[in-house]
């Protein structure tokens, strides 16, 4: 696995390479996951919007069978669009971070101030990338390992909200 530093001088492909394919549009998080710098950051934000206009209303049950097959999909898609680039996690892939966010913001408080907690602290672990989430992000390869690193740092956030919550932050 490359570092993260050599992932920002991967070469970056176009808007046009990305958009000609469905897949490609969606793990580039539907275009976020070209702009500069903080890739990862610019997607989280799109997810963020995206789900704040579509959940609300959604029942659990349905939540779960979606972010389930998401990750499922996030699998396989980033596996096929990492061959394609030649680069084993190339930083312009967000859909992993769509999917651990979504997470997120399905189980902290549903208020403004709960998920813009939740967000800095999600960007964090998801930048810094604590133990064991370096291990997991250095040992696994392909499409799982995409997508597996960003739900460990999605783990930690809900954690450290669970223990705010718990001690009476109030959001």
């Amino acid at each position: 696995m490359t570092r993260v530093s050599e992932r920002h001088l991967t070469k970056w492909p176009t808007l046009s390479w990305v958009f000609s394919d469905p897949g490609r549009m969606m793990m580039f998080g539907f275009g976020s996951g070209l702009v500069r710098p903080g890739s990862g950051t610019w997607g989280t934000l799109l997810a963020w919007l995206l789900w704040s206009f579509s959940a609300p209303g959604v029942g659990d049950t349905a939540i779960a069978v979606f972010l389930v097959a998401c990750f499922i999909y996030g699998c396989w898609a980033c596996e096929r669009v990492t061959a394609q680039l030649g680069v084993a996690d190339h930083v312009g892939i967000v859909w992993d971070e769509f999917v651990a966010f979504w997470i997120v913001l399905w189980l902290v408080p549903d208020s403004l101030t709960a998920q813009a907690a939740a967000f800095v602290l999600f960007r964090f672990f998801d930048t810094v990338k604590p133990p064991p989430i370096r291990q997991v992000d250095t040992r696994f390869k392909g499409g799982v390992g995409v997508m597996v690193d960003d739900l460990l740092a999605a783990g930690y956030t809900l954690l450290v909200m669970a223990i705010l919550v718990r001690v009476g932050i109030a959001f």
